[in-house]
């Protein structure tokens, strides 16, 4: 899966999603894949 798409989709989750737990779940993940993007077009 693309980064991007991976990204797009934990948005789409936490847009529906109101377990609490899962939403820190998903922000943490979705902060990692941001941070990931964002070395990614640094470096490329």
């Amino acid at each position: 899966m693309e980064l991007q798409q991976h990204i797009d989709e934990l948005r789409a989750e936490l847009s529906w999603n109101d377990e609490p737990t899962e939403i820190a779940q998903i922000r943490a993940e979705l902060a990692a894949a941001l941070e990931a993007l964002e070395r990614e077009r640094a470096a490329g």
